[in-house]
């Protein structure tokens, strides 16, 4: 095989395929398929990786032989290969970008601890066609099955399917956060279920936090060498060290962020996701991956079982349920009202006969009386919407937002210095010393909302001689002790408290659910149900106080129904074929770049038989300080397509962007397919 096939790695879509080169003898041993190299291309030394050996070029022309093999280690399995073409044909990316996520960058001196192994990645089969999830049959009897799933329905089933060396597939609803039973242990159970069966796992988690408990859970059930940890926040030498392992196959269960999703595991037999519906399981560089999306792809690519938890659902996890593709595993009523603690809204008739004025105040009096009443049994969390002093500020005069005078970004007080704190601008950091109106000519500032750090503030006062502890920002907190303490915490920073909160107060309900976006609403319950799985159960004198007028989605909290909040939502979307009912792509960029490339699109699609819906051109609103790749005068056109042409059209975005930038025939422009902040 005296060629060999090599991806240069270069984000130009463009040369998104394989160059042929030469294999001198000298590096014949080493240049083996998944390994690193550097070649000469257009007068450059670049990185690649060679994909495969062949013993003819179809090129036409002497081959450039390899300049160097930089190591011999094939970080690129097999399996892992067609995963990561698969994730670049779904978001019409290249695949040198989708491998910049997958394999972590190289630390040499740790491959020599490594070299006496000989990695070799686990054999792909053949992709099946889909079926349709039957009923979880049980496998073999297992002797000492773990009891925590035993609460939920098909729960047991679904593990003795997969201790027996089945491939089930799930969608399940944990009712607690905290000690023992919470999701950490139900996570665990499942991953040593598969471990037992003689195969590994992949389990990726949103944060830092989620991967300390996670890990700390898995440690009480398998060898603590069965586990490697990915993630970027460990540092390169540890991630480096932890995916060796797995490529060496000393290590059979992967745990980590979202790049984990790609760990090296041999003999796969599970992928498993929490909070699928957090955004920080998105990847921030081209194509913008979605982790679960990722793990559905393996799932199927290496006929793996697959479990995505979390303690609300998401839309796209309900599209599965309703499909037929997964099994719903959720805790009968009965369990649910002995586990979920007493849930009140202040809006509801009877609280606004006892508190009218309970509608416009920020803290009503069944909030402040559930907390007064919470400190004395331990820790009560307070959820805020906001981060910071003053996050938004006002004219007095007029209540026009405050705008900084260099850039137009809004104004904020950071700090906890009350009224005499400078305001500054949120994005350029500028400081307006002399602000005024430009609407009306006032000079005073009011607040337009209030963050944690005045929250706090009020709250200290408000109970004199207590605790307050914030997390948010840079400074959040993994746990907090069982202690009386007020815990005010932004949503998604709420430590965990040990034996759970006594209360907690969900606060700028009406903040969360107004914001302009699509998923408002599906976002606000995610967060509304992952803090009150933190508090403890009724019976415990358990009390989550909600301040949001009474919708649907306060609706789904008081019933303890994410399921039902999940269908209800996925209809609306079918109804009006918005994601994830149908998929979306979106082109953002300079005016002509973008009416260009969507007009060759749909040309190139209509030949085919297929027209897209089209929404824009549109500007876009900018919510962060213009930058050399975001103009204020960028506009953004929607494209909505089918499922069932998902696979045409793809390839039509992905061919027709890569003959755009070979031609460089317009401007840069950004293709984006399924974010879900477009909308």
């Amino acid at each position: 095989m005296p060629v060999a096939r090599v991806l240069v790695e270069s984000s130009l879509p463009h040369l998104d395929r394989l160059f042929d080169y030469g294999v001198p003898e000298a590096l014949d041993e080493s240049a083996k398929p998944g390994v690193r190299v550097k070649v000469k291309f257009n007068g450059q030394d670049l990185n690649g990786f060679i994909m495969e050996r062949v013993a003819e070029s179809d090129a036409g022309h002497t081959l450039v032989p390899l300049a160097k093999v930089v190591s011999p280690v094939p970080v690129l399995t097999p399996a892992v290969r067609e995963l990561v073409s698969s994730v670049a044909a779904r978001y019409a990316g290249t695949v040198s970008d989708v491998l910049r996520v997958a394999v972590p960058p190289r630390v040499a001196r740790l491959e020599k601890e490594f070299a006496s192994a000989e990695p070799e990645g686990p054999a792909v089969p053949d992709q099946a066609e889909p079926r349709e999830a039957t009923a979880l049959q049980a496998g073999p009897a297992q002797d000492a099955l773990p009891s925590a799933w035993a609460a939920y329905h098909n729960g047991q089933a679904f593990l003795q399917h997969l201790a027996g060396g089945g491939s089930p597939r799930a969608v399940l609803n944990p009712l607690q956060g905290f000690g023992p039973g919470g999701w950490p242990q139900l996570l665990a159970e499942a991953v040593a279920a598969a471990y037992a069966s003689g195969r590994g796992a992949v389990v990726v988690v949103p944060d830092y936090r989620d991967l300390d408990r996670l890990e700390e859970a898995l440690h009480c059930l398998l060898p603590e060498d069965a586990v490697a940890r990915l993630t970027a926040d460990d540092g390169p030498t540890p991630r480096y060290r932890s995916f060796l392992r797995l490529l060496a196959g000393t290590a059979r269960v992967a745990i980590g962020t979202r790049s984990a999703a790609f760990a090296p595991v041999k003999d796969l037999g599970l992928v498993a996701c929490w909070d699928d519906g957090d955004d920080l399981h998105i990847e921030q560089r081209a194509p913008y991956a979605h982790a679960r999306e990722v793990l559905l792809l393996r799932a199927g690519q290496e006929d793996a079982a697959c479990l995505l938890a979390g303690h609300s659902r998401s839309t796209e996890a309900q599209r599965l349920v309703e499909a037929g593709w997964a099994r719903a595993v959720e805790a009968g009523r009965p369990d649910v009202r002995r586990t979920a603690p007493r849930i009140v809204n202040t809006a509801d008739s009877f609280e606004q006969e006892r508190d009218p004025l309970a509608r416009i105040a920020r803290l009503p009096g069944a909030a402040w009386r559930a907390a007064k009443e919470g400190l004395e049994r331990g820790p009560v969390l307070v959820q805020v919407a906001r981060a910071g002093y003053a996050p938004s500020l006002a004219c007095e005069m007029c209540r026009e937002p405050a705008r900084c005078g260099s850039c137009q970004g809004p104004l904020a007080v950071a700090g906890a210095s009350g009224t005499s704190a400078m305001p500054q601008c949120r994005w350029c950091s500028t400081p307006a010393p002399d602000w005024h109106c430009v609407h009306c000519g006032g000079r005073r500032l009011r607040k337009g909302a209030t963050g944690v750090i005045r929250t706090a503030e009020e709250l200290g006062r408000a109970f004199p001689g207590k605790t307050v502890v914030t997390s948010s920002g840079d400074q959040v907190k993994a746990e907090v002790g069982p202690g009386k303490a007020l815990v005010v915490a932004t949503v998604g920073a709420e430590p965990v408290a040990d034996g759970g909160y006594a209360a907690a107060l969900l606060l700028d309900g009406d903040s969360l659910l107004r914001r302009e976006t699509l998923r408002a609403g599906e976002d606000t319950v995610r967060r509304w149900f992952n803090a009150a799985a933190l508090v403890r159960p009724a019976a415990d004198g358990g009390l989550v106080v909600v301040t949001a007028a009474d919708t649907a989605a306060v609706g789904a909290l008081l019933r303890w129904d994410p399921a039902g909040y999940a269908e209800r939502e996925l209809s609306l979307r079918m109804e009006l074929q918005l994601p994830p009912a149908v998929r979306l792509a979106s082109v953002t960029g300079p005016r002509a770049a973008v009416e260009h490339y969507t007009g060759a699109v749909s040309a190139e699609l209509a030949s085919s038989g297929i027209t897209l819906r089209t929404a824009g051109p549109a500007p876009v609103v900018l919510s962060g300080p213009p930058s050399p790749r975001r103009s204020a005068e960028d506009v953004r056109t929607l494209l909505f397509f089918p499922y069932g042409q998902a696979a045409s059209v793809t390839r039509v975005l992905r061919v027709t962007r890569a003959a755009a930038a070979a031609k460089r025939s317009s401007e840069p422009f950004q293709l984006r397919l399924d974010g879900i902040d477009v909308l």
